[in-house]
């Protein structure tokens, strides 16, 4: 068991877990995007840890950027998204791949794809290490999922809690 203040949390996902589904979804993602360069934006701050182990099993051309937005206040969901930083460079005409550490409601990866599609890609699919299906009202497909999970509090990861816990290789649920 972890603790982050008086919030207490238990192993939920281990790693060696979450590294074998990530080797099986860079795979998917080889595949895929065979034979075309693929523009990888990777949402902050959360997906860093996903990102970078994800993309190390990408064998083909990747154009790594990064994304900040934030819809998160401690553990709830504010239901409004903020751009922080944005994205730098055309994507017109590029085959991007947006990553996200999870995706709940799919407020921000609705405003996310809303905001690229205006910059017209040739296409954007979403890559997300978790999925909380019971609450996920957003009509975006998840084409490259880690783990759905249910609607629980996670951390670790990358995932945090007031930004603490994000350095937990593993990720734990709250009690």
């Amino acid at each position: 068991m972890k603790q982050l203040g008086d919030r207490k949390f238990l192993p939920y996902i281990s790693c060696n877990k979450i590294q074998q589904r990530i080797a099986e979804l860079g795979n998917e993602i080889n595949i895929a995007y065979e034979g075309k360069e693929l523009v990888i934006i990777s949402v902050l701050n959360g997906s860093f840890i996903f990102t970078a182990d994800l993309v190390r099993q990408i064998e083909i051309p990747v154009d790594l950027r990064f994304i900040r937005v934030s819809s998160y206040q401690s553990e709830q969901s504010s239901g409004k998204v903020t751009q922080i930083l944005g994205l730098t460079g055309a994507i017109k005409d590029k085959h991007v791949l947006v990553i996200e550490d999870i995706i709940d409601t799919g407020l921000t990866i609705a405003e996310i794809h809303n905001q690229l599609i205006e910059q017209q890609p040739a296409s954007i699919e979403v890559a997300s290490l978790l999925l909380k299906e019971d609450v996920y009202r957003g009509k975006i497909k998840i084409n490259y999922l880690g783990f759905a999970i249910p609607n629980r509090f996670v951390v670790g990861y990358g995932l945090d809690l007031d930004g603490f816990g994000r350095n937990w290789p593993e990720i734990y649920q709250v009690v």
